[in-house]
């Protein structure tokens, strides 16, 4: 019978061995960021890694402005991001590290607007949206529905979401102080599906157990729903771009990683989560 030491040294043997073959664990490679991309990131994520044994991808979320802070701070290989970086941000990863961020869009999205499946509101303009959300209207009633008042769902400040829906939908104002925030766009999908008077806002992938809303432009315009040909098109009015960052031009691991997310196979996984290809 071996020895505990022998089995031991056998064991380390085993692990510099491997260490100097194929059958080695790469490194690595740190995704971080918007919670929107979070379930997109990890399908691709889980693609890549049965396509490749032994290259390991790490995604987390956290929220866009989150996986920036992580990007600037060294502590991610690749930041996802459901808004496009600032102008701030950038000179802040410019002067650390002496050039400007990387940026790729890997996905579109339709910022959908989400109620229960049982409210007669079919549809409402971008600027009932904006009243709902400043509080400027309170009641559905005001907006076509019934006489009660409106429960609005939103996200945290530090999510991409949230930027890009106070500045492309209620023009920079602010929020009404009533809106209850929430961490995630699935926790939001999930106080609407069961709120008979709620509203929110959030990635169209996770449109499960509630409706989205028709959105027009104008008062004049038609109602258009957040579907493939209508975010290509340019129909559906808040419509935007899904985004990897880095530090500097992928090289290695990340690189051949990126380069699959691109791929016709990565850009299925695209559609098959719920969002949009970028061709």
């Amino acid at each position: 019978m071996r020895s505990r030491w022998a089995v031991y040294a056998m064991g380390l043997l085993m692990a510099v061995g491997l260490a100097h073959c194929g059958g080695r664990r790469a490194a690595p490679v740190t995704i971080k960021g918007s919670d929107t991309m979070v379930i997109l990131g990890q399908r691709w994520a889980e693609g890549y890694m049965a396509a490749h044994p032994g290259a390991v991808i790490q995604v987390t979320g956290g929220g866009s402005g989150t996986g920036i802070a992580a990007l600037i701070n060294g502590t991610t290989d690749i930041c996802q991001s459901s808004r496009p970086m600032k102008d701030d941000e950038k000179q802040q990863l410019n002067a650390k590290y002496g050039q400007p961020p990387q940026e790729i869009m890997v996905a579109k999205d339709g910022l959908a607007v989400y109620v229960q499946e049982q409210n007669p509101v079919r549809e409402l303009t971008i600027q009932q949206i904006k009243d709902i959300y400043t509080g400027a209207v309170t009641n559905w009633k005001a907006v076509g529905g019934a006489d009660v008042p409106i429960t609005a769902y939103g996200r945290e400040n530090n999510s991409g979401t949230y930027v890009y829906f106070k500045e492309h939908v209620l023009n920079d104002a602010d929020f009404a102080a009533a809106i209850q925030t929430l961490p995630g766009t699935a926790a939001v999908v999930n106080a609407v599906a069961q709120d008979p008077n709620g509203i929110g806002y959030g990635g169209a992938a996770y449109a499960k157990g509630v409706r989205e809303v028709g959105i027009k432009s104008d008062a004049a315009g038609a109602a258009v729903l957040p579907t493939a040909e209508n975010v290509k098109s340019g129909a559906y009015p808040i419509s935007r771009g899904l985004f990897y960052y880095m530090r500097q031009a992928p090289t290695g691991a990340v690189k051949e990683f990126i380069d699959y997310v691109l791929s016709a196979e990565g850009q299925k996984v695209v559609t098959e989560v719920g969002y949009f290809p970028i061709q």
